[in-house]
């Protein structure tokens, strides 16, 4: 398929000249004003413009900052058409966005070269872009795999939290969402990728590896012995997280997920583990994990309890709020309570 090039220009000569240079290549598209330009913008997006800079009404600075300041036209490479030979013009130019300069007069070899060589690197770029772009997504795609294999071992580990990590992953993003929405720690959640959050909070209890199945799958209620024990995963799934990214990297995906797994035990008021943290000292993956961990024990059955109400469980997660829990993000949860308990039952006509 042809490029199609606009030639901006308020001279006949110079379009007529423009066309004939390019028409063997390209598809040219001729207009004697910005405002033609713009819009025939509306209905075709070209792959160049050649735009003249010295033009009435709408000179081609303006336009170019009408270009770029546009998300539809950002991406369009524009080369300048200019008599002009002051130095300042070129510097003007490059700072606003501008691939290249074309004296005028031009001649047609010249003028070809010029748009060959820049759809050439445009082509080349977007390739290159497109193949970065592949790459990333097979490597999320890998991460994600990874991440779903190594919580289903520690899940499959643990029989009597089945399911457990799929619902809390469903539970967080929709408590995520919905605080973005409200306003509710936005500042915090607005520089993180949610799906990444999302997909990292799976790994919340890796720790769980190192706890021993005599524990992990006792039948009975934990002696406080055998608690203080089970109490230690936290600090070790941060120690297995930090032991990938020694070896991998500060990658961010790893970083929340230690921020999930150490941090999803605390209390508001100080009185968790591992660390003791009070209120807003505890990162925000942690306070958010807290309640989603939380309200799914509560409403799920194990071998030394059954399982609460949904109802019975907002209750208590609620009477928690500003003693266990952080209180703004329980507000969040007592507005979205409905969608848990879908969750939950959806999960539980799957099983």
């Amino acid at each position: 398929m042809q490029k199609t090039i606009f030639v901006v220009d308020d001279q006949d000569t110079n379009l007529s000249m423009a066309k004939e240079a390019l028409k063997e290549y390209y598809q040219v598209m001729t207009m004697p004003s910005a405002e033609k330009m713009f819009a025939l913008l509306e209905k075709i997006t070209p792959d160049l413009i050649l735009l003249d800079i010295d033009m009435p009404e709408i000179d081609g600075f303006e336009a170019l900052c009408r270009l770029k300041t546009n998300a539809a036209h950002v991406d369009i490479p524009v080369i300048f058409l200019t008599g002009m030979t002051d130095s300042s013009v070129e510097v003007s130019g490059f700072q606003l966005g501008v691939v290249d300069f074309i004296a005028k007069p031009f001649s047609a070899p010249v003028l070809l070269n010029h748009v060959k060589t820049h759809l050439g690197i445009d082509e080349m770029i977007r390739e290159r872009t497109k193949q970065l772009q592949q790459r990333t997504e097979q490597l999320e795609q890998l991460q994600n795999g990874l991440v779903f294999v190594l919580a289903d071992m520690v899940e499959n580990r643990d029989r009597r939290t089945g399911g457990h990590v799929d619902r809390t992953a469903a539970y967080l993003e929709i408590l995520l969402k919905t605080m973005m929405e409200r306003g509710v720690y936005t500042d915090e959640i607005f520089q993180k990728d949610l799906d990444l959050l999302v997909s990292s909070a799976r790994l919340h209890d890796v720790g769980k590896i190192a706890i021993s199945d005599t524990i992990l799958n006792k039948p009975d209620k934990l002696t406080d012995e055998e608690f203080q024990i089970m109490k230690t995963h936290a600090k070790e799934g941060e120690r297995i997280i930090e032991q990938v990214v020694s070896r991998t990297g500060d990658a961010l995906f790893l970083l929340y997920a230690k921020l999930f797994t150490g941090y999803h035990h605390e209390r508001w008021d100080g009185l968790g583990y591992p660390y003791g943290l009070e209120g807003e000292n505890i990162p925000l993956q942690g306070r958010i994990m807290a309640i989603v961990d939380v309200y799914d024990a509560l409403v799920s059955e194990r071998p030394y309890k059954k399982p609460f109400s949904h109802e019975e469980a907002v209750k208590i997660i609620m009477e928690g709020a500003g003693k266990q829990f952080d209180p703004l993000i329980a507000d969040v949860f007592y507005e979205v309570r409905d969608k848990f308990e879908a969750v939950k039952q959806n999960c539980v006509a799957d099983e």
